[in-house]
């Protein structure tokens, strides 16, 4: 999986590798795979959304800064 994916993108892949394995017509095989992939993309989204809500505290932290110093 590339790591450069967009959080928008993997959330909708991981909800299409969440379907086809709810509806259970994968074969073993595939769903360990699909499974996988899944526990991957669900790892980028959550460094995704970290990495977005530092930034939010930060600009927050900035903004607080900048307000004392008026």
């Amino acid at each position: 999986m590339n790591n450069e994916i967009k959080f928008e993108d993997a959330m909708k892949r991981l909800g299409e590798v969440v379907r086809v394995l709810e509806n259970g017509e994968a074969s073993l095989d595939e769903s360990i795979a699909l499974f996988e992939e899944g526990i991957k993309l669900s790892k980028r989204c959550t460094d995704l959304l970290e990495k977005a809500e530092q930034k939010v505290r930060f600009l927050q932290q900035e903004q607080a800064e900048i307000s004392e110093d008026e």
